[in-house]
């Protein structure tokens, strides 16, 4: 068996996504999630101009060499752009072996360790009111865990919300520069806490609940903030601090019993080394789409095992369903899952990507078609053509930009 064609695919059904499509001369295709939110056009010439040409001729049967041959051959190791590009030919050549085995992918992994994979829901707010009617519907759509992010008082536009009819979401020519978002540390540490307060009086002490720094604090000031949270019990604190510096960690770390959330802007396994050995998180939270793959992942969420580390596979709208699906038959084999985000498709998304994995009553599955579950509807993707856009920046009231 050999692969004949490799097709770079892009689509906008509500969002921007990257699809490779690899078909071998029996007649197979494998499908892998190349998007990186923002740049995607970036990782569309790394696959169109330099990846695909190498792919013709190749036994999609060797997975790990074919990994290797990108990552070690290519010289100019890991980045976001190549890693998203080999996670793309990585994922498509598993869901070709699993199609040819006749079998899921997590059958080829091991299978099974669980029944079911817990998800957590997104649920935010301007205010707290507001923010408990979205707790409210997460709920009724039956999450049993959920991301709690709500507005700071003073400041107009933070992550995850936004002022009511946003100009950006509406005006798809304000997608061609920047939301440019606000902060305010010293507000967002007095604030936060009166939030999980209220919602734990709210909605009782069982309801696990996360939340999401993104990457904004110093070390000392996320270790003040996993303290100040602790009597609410948090299922994480995620990214309370840029952890390209992994010594910030430890002092995070011997501050505060709040379980801690890293890696979704990670890439390699040297991103996480120091973090996973000295046990400094508890959560890892890197995606198949910009890992590298089923493949690098695999290897990555063992070493965490050996720690008592637990998995987080990143899931936001902007990981296609091909790379969600990837993610779920992961979860699935390994030992050491912890919980999967899902933020959930538009109904074009859905229609342009039939999947095999469901949503049942706050679990996810990756369901039991062969490969990895998913195909691409040719006609209608091409009726959601490629728009740019951008994720948002962060500036303080002083103009600095800050961490976004």
């Amino acid at each position: 068996m050999k692969i004949v064609d490799a097709e770079v695919l892009v689509c906008r059904p509500g969002r921007n996504f990257v699809t490779l499509r690899l078909t071998t001369d029996d007649g197979l295709t494998g499908l892998g999630d190349a998007t990186l939110n923002g740049r995607e056009l970036a990782v569309v010439s790394y696959l169109r101009d330099h990846v695909a040409p190498l792919l013709t001729g190749r036994d999609p049967h060797r997975i790990e060499d074919t990994w290797q041959y990108l990552y070690r051959g290519a010289y100019w190791r890991r980045g976001p752009v190549t890693m998203a590009a080999v996670a793309a030919v990585d994922v498509a050549l598993w869901d070709i072996k699993a199609k040819v085995a006749g079998l899921p992918l997590y059958q080829l992994l091991g299978g099974a360790s669980r029944d079911r994979l817990l998800a957590y829901g997104h649920a935010n707010g301007r205010d707290i009111p507001e923010l408990f009617d979205s707790v409210r519907a997460r709920l009724a759509e039956g999450y049993r865990a959920i991301r709690v992010q709500t507005g700071i008082p003073g400041l107009n536009a933070v992550y995850g919300v936004h002022p009511p009819g946003d100009a950006a979401a509406r005006d798809p020519h304000q997608r061609a520069r920047p939301l440019v978002e606000d902060w305010d540390t010293a507000a967002y540490l007095r604030h936060t806490p009166t939030v999980f307060e209220a919602v734990r009086n709210e909605f009782g002490a069982e309801l696990p609940l996360l939340h999401d720094v993104h990457h904004r604090l110093t070390p000392i000031q996320a270790a003040r903030l996993g303290r100040d949270l602790e009597p609410y019990r948090l299922f994480w604190l995620e990214d309370c601090t840029p952890a390209e510096n992994q010594e910030a960690l430890r002092l995070v770390r011997s501050a505060t019993t709040t379980p801690l959330a890293v890696g979704e802007v990670f890439n390699s396994v040297h991103d996480y080394q120091g973090l996973i050995t000295e046990q400094l998180i508890d959560y890892v939270r890197s995606a198949v789409t910009h890992f590298g793959g089923v493949t690098p992942l695999r290897k990555l969420l063992d070493l965490a095992a050996l720690h008592q580390i637990k998995s987080a596979v990143h899931g936001p709208e902007d990981i296609s369903p091909v790379g969600m699906a990837a993610a779920l038959h992961l979860d699935l084999a390994v030992h050491n899952f912890g919980i999967q985000e899902f933020s959930g498709y538009s109904a074009a998304t859905h229609d342009v990507f039939r999947h095999a994995f469901t949503f049942t009553d706050g679990y996810l599955h990756p369901g039991e078609e062969a490969g990895i579950g998913v195909e691409l509807d040719d006609a209608l993707a091409a009726g959601h053509p490629y728009e740019r856009a951008y994720l948002p920046v962060n500036r303080l009231h002083d103009g600095t930009v800050h961490d976004w």
